[in-house]
C-alpha cells in the first residue's frame, strides 16, 4: 500500500484468536488520553428526532490537519480500546477526532426509544454529515472497525448520492461483509459467542429497564446463540420477515461498493476468526477501492509486539498525512 509499511506479525503474537483478544483488551488503554480528556460530549439529533451521543476532541494550539471520525464495532462504544487506541494518535498528530455511537451503544440507551439495528444506516449518515461540518473546509475522514467498517462501506456507497461534505478518505477495518455468515461464524466459537451475547444481552436489558412498557426481553437471559436472539427480537420487534431478509439488508457483498467514489481502504486478515476472507476475494475491484489483506492479524488486531500497538494506528496517520500534504 502507498505510504504504508507491510504488518510484520510477531512469531509469538501469530494466533489469531489471541490478536483478536488483545484488539479489544484494556491493558491497551493504560496510561494518559489527552484526546479523550479533551472530548466534549455532543448529542447530534437526526431525522425523527433520532438522536446519537458522540464525542469530540479538538487540537489545542494549532489548526487541526483535518477531522477524522470513528465508527466502532457492534456492542462496542466510542469507548473501545481500538477507538481510544487509534483515536489517541491520530489527536497527538494534529487530527481533531469524532467518536461517534449508535444507538444503544455506550451509555446511550436513554436517548431513543427504539433499539439498534444494524439497518439503522440513514440516522449513522445524517449524524456523520453533521459532524463533518465541524471541519470546515479542512479534510474528513471516516475509520470503522468490524461492523463500524460495514457501515463505513455502505456509507460511501449512499454517498454516491447524498455526499458528506470533505470526505477525503475511508479506511474500512476488519469489516463485516456477510453477516449471515458471520453470525454462524461467531456462534461456532465458544468463547466469542459468550462474550457477545453476554454483551448483548446486558444491552437488552438496560433498553427494558429504561422502556419497560415497550420491551420485555426477559426470554432472551434463556438463549444460547447471537442467531436465536436475533430472531427474537426480529419476530417481536421489527418489520423483517426473516434473519436472512435483516441479513441480506446490510450486507456488502459482490459489486454493493463498485460505484463508490470516495478513496477507501479496507484492512483484514486471511486469518480473521469472524470475517471469512473469501468474502472479500469476490468484491469487485475499482479504481477508488484498495484491498489489503494480511496473512495473520485476526479481527481488528495486527497487534505488533509486546508494547500491544496495532499496526494501523501508526499507518492510518501516514495514509492521511500524505493527503493531506498532497492536496
Amino acid at each position: 500500500m502507498p505510504g504504508m509499511e507491510h504488518y510484520q506479525t510477531p512469531l509469538l503474537l501469530r494466533n489469531p484468536h489471541l490478536q483478536t483478544i488483545l484488539a479489544s483488551s484494556k491493558i491497551r488503554v493504560i496510561g494518559a488520553n489527552r484526546m479523550r480528556v479533551v472530548a466534549r460530549e455532543k448529542i447530534i439529533e437526526t431525522g425523527g428526532g433520532i438522536k446519537l451521543l458522540g464525542y469530540h476532541s479538538q487540537v489545542n494550539g494549532q489548526p487541526p490537519k483535518g477531522l477524522a471520525v470513528l465508527l466502532s464495532g457492534w456492542e462496542g462504544s466510542a469507548d473501545s480500546t481500538y477507538i481510544l487506541r487509534c483515536g489517541k494518535i491520530l489527536y497527538q498528530n494534529g487530527y481533531d477526532v469524532f467518536r461517534l455511537n449508535y444507538r444503544d451503544h455506550g451509555p446511550s440507551h436513554h436517548l431513543n426509544s427504539g433499539i439498534f439495528y444494524a439497518v439503522l444506516l440513514e440516522e449513522v449518515h445524517q449524524a456523520v454529515s453533521q459532524v463533518a461540518d465541524y471541519a470546515g473546509n479542512r479534510p474528513v475522514f471516516l475509520i470503522g472497525f468490524s461492523l463500524g467498517g460495514n457501515f463505513v462501506l455502505r456509507l460511501l456507497k449512499k454517498c454516491v448520492q447524498a455526499p458528506i461534505a470533505n470526505l477525503r478518505h475511508a479506511v474500512s477495518i476488519s469489516p463485516v461483509l456477510n453477516p449471515q455468515k458471520s453470525t454462524e461464524t461467531i456462534d461456532r466459537i465458544a468463547f466469542i459467542r459468550k462474550y457477545f451475547l453476554a454483551k448483548w444481552q446486558r444491552s437488552l436489558l438496560k433498553k427494558q429497564s429504561l422502556f419497560p412498557d415497550l420491551y420485555d426481553f426477559s426470554g432472551v437471559t434463556r438463549l444460547m446463540t447471537i442467531r436465536a436472539v436475533t430472531d427474537f427480537l426480529l419476530a417481536r420487534y421489527s418489520d423483517f420477515r426473516s434473519a436472512e431478509d435483516y441479513f441480506a439488508a446490510y450486507a456488502v457483498m459482490g459489486s454493493a461498493i463498485a460505484d463508490v467514489n470516495v478513496p477507501t481502504t479496507i484492512i483484514t486478515a486471511a486469518d480473521d476468526p469472524i470475517i471469512p476472507v473469501s468474502d472479500f476475494y469476490d468484491l469487485a475491484p475499482h479504481e477508488h477501492l484498495q484491498l489489503v489483506i494480511h496473512p495473520h492479524g485476526g479481527h481488528n488486531g495486527f497487534i505488533t509486539g509486546f508494547n500491544l500497538q496495532s499496526w494501523y494506528e501508526t499507518q492510518i496517520v501516514t495514509l492521511f498525512d500524505n493527503l493531506v500534504q498532497h492536496s
